[in-house]
C-alpha cells in the first residue's frame, strides 16, 4: 500500500436533518428561520439551535440537530444503529440523491411532516477543492481508497469513497458515527488516500 502525500481532516458526521423551507415552516412556525449555533468545517454550513424527533416504523429518537442553511429537498442522515432503532433499512447514497430511499415523520414543536423519501445512509467521501483534486491526481466523483491510522489500535482502510470537488469546499473526509467510532477516529484527526497495490 502506497499513501499520498496530503493529510486530510476527519469530520465525523452524527445524525442530522436538512430541512426545505416549507418543512421548517410546518415544524417550528410559520415566521421560523433557523438560528445558528456553531460553524461546521464546510463554508456556511451550520448546526442550528433547533432540534427535531424522528418517528420510524419501530421507535423514535429524539433531539435530532438540524443543520443549516435550509435546502431545496429535506434529508435525514442516520446511522446503520439509528436505523436498527427506528425499524429502516435506507440506502447508502451521495446526499442530494433521494429516489426510491426510506420514509419517516419528522416531529417539531409546532408540527409535523411526511418524509416519503429522503432518509439515507450517507457515503463516506472526500470534500475538496481543485487544486487539492490536482494535488492527489483526483476528480469530482472519483472513487478512492482512504487509510485510517486512528490511535494506532485499529487502522482501517475504508473503500469506497466518493470525492467531491468544488471550490467552496473546505478538504475534509466525512464518515458517520458508527464508522469513526469503528475505527478510532474522532474530528480532527487526519487521513491520506491509499493507493492499494
Amino acid at each position: 500500500m502506497k499513501l499520498k502525500e496530503l493529510s486530510i481532516p476527519v469530520g465525523i458526521s452524527n445524525r442530522h436533518v436538512h430541512l426545505c423551507g416549507e418543512d421548517i415552516r410546518t415544524l417550528f412556525g410559520e415566521e421560523a428561520e433557523l438560528t445558528p449555533v456553531k460553524d461546521l468545517g464546510q463554508p456556511g454550513q451550520y448546526a442550528a439551535a433547533e432540534k427535531v424527533i424522528l418517528v420510524g416504523p419501530r421507535g423514535c429518537i429524539e433531539a435530532v440537530r438540524v443543520l443549516g442553511p435550509a435546502r431545496k429537498t429535506t434529508q435525514v442522515e442516520l446511522s446503520r444503529t439509528d436505523c436498527f432503532k427506528l425499524g429502516l433499512k435506507p440506502p447508502v447514497r451521495d446526499s442530494g440523491d433521494h429516489k426510491a430511499s426510506s420514509s419517516l415523520t419528522i416531529v417539531g414543536p409546532e408540527g409535523a411532516a411526511v418524509l416519503e423519501e429522503g432518509v439515507i445512509l450517507a457515503k463516506r467521501h472526500i470534500h475538496m477543492r481543485p487544486e487539492e483534486a490536482d494535488m492527489l491526481g483526483l476528480k469530482d466523483k472519483d472513487i478512492v481508497s482512504v487509510y485510517c491510522e486512528g490511535d494506532g489500535t485499529r487502522r482501517t482502510i475504508f473503500q469506497d469513497v466518493l470525492v467531491r470537488v468544488n471550490e467552496q469546499y473546505a478538504l475534509e473526509f466525512h464518515v458517520d458515527l458508527d464508522e469513526g467510532n469503528a475505527a478510532m477516529l474522532g474530528n480532527g484527526d487526519v487521513v491520506r488516500v491509499a493507493e492499494v497495490l
